[in-house]
């Protein structure tokens, strides 16, 4: 009798330990308050409207119990957060392989200050996606004239016919990714900086799925006015 083979999953990782000291204030970004809540939990929310994903793990830094009075939670929370973006997430794909996950399922890493994330956009890239050798990025053809700076002067005009804006989620298949941040990772210190970027260094070119301007990290003090402007004409379901 032959065994079916088990089917690939999708799982979401939400790297939630950087200190994010360029938006500004004594609380971590990701847990500032936007449009009436923590701007993580709005990320949150739009992965616990997606229905085909088989879990979410939020991974913090040691010691970090902001989620620890939560009760109910559509997600898992683990404290192995690193020194670096890359850090934090090959620990959750530790995490997520620890706890049952497989080497070939899928994950969509996603960074916690895009609160503006849609379910629609998790699903496109999903859908986007799930049939390619390499896996992809949500990312946006870059809009706007680029110029290269030399001593605080325009060096240089570049053509931006070819250039996009790398958004999250990225999606790849978590065993690869763990292989490719840790060869990358051993490189070069700084090179990974994104999940992307550990995956071209291996030679792998990931697609690219158009997504959203709205779809911005929270990085800067101003940015908090526009993603509350965002959030409050939105309605639930969007």
């Amino acid at each position: 009798m032959m065994t079916r083979p088990a089917e690939t999953r999708f799982f979401a990782l939400i790297p939630c330990a950087g200190q994010g000291s360029r938006a500004g204030g004594a609380t971590a970004k990701q847990y500032q308050r936007v449009a009436g809540q923590p701007m993580v939990l709005h990320t949150l929310a739009a992965f616990a409207a997606v229905q085909r994903l088989a879990g979410t793990l939020v991974v913090v830094a040691p010691g970090d119990g902001f989620f620890a009075p939560m009760q109910g939670r559509a997600f898992e929370v683990a404290a192995c957060g690193g020194a670096s973006r890359a850090d934090s997430v090959a620990a959750g794909l530790r995490a997520l392989l620890a706890g049952g996950a497989g080497a070939q399922d899928w994950v969509l890493v996603h960074d916690a200050a895009r609160c503006l994330i849609t379910p629609a956009q998790i699903n496109q890239l999903m859908e986007a996606c799930q049939q390619d050798a390499v896996g992809g990025l949500l990312a946006l053809k870059l809009p706007d004239t680029l110029k290269r700076e030399s001593g605080g002067r325009v060096a240089a005009t570049l053509e931006r016919g070819d250039k996009w804006l790398a958004q999250t989620p990225q999606m790849f298949r978590i065993g690869p990714l763990l292989e490719a941040l840790k060869t990358a990772g051993a490189a070069a210190v700084g090179a990974v900086t994104d999940e992307s970027s550990a995956m071209e260094a291996m030679g792998l070119a990931p697609k690219l799925v158009a997504g959203s301007a709205q779809n911005f990290k929270v990085t800067y003090p101003e940015d908090f006015a526009l993603a509350e402007a965002i959030l409050s004409r939105r309605s639930p379901a969007a």
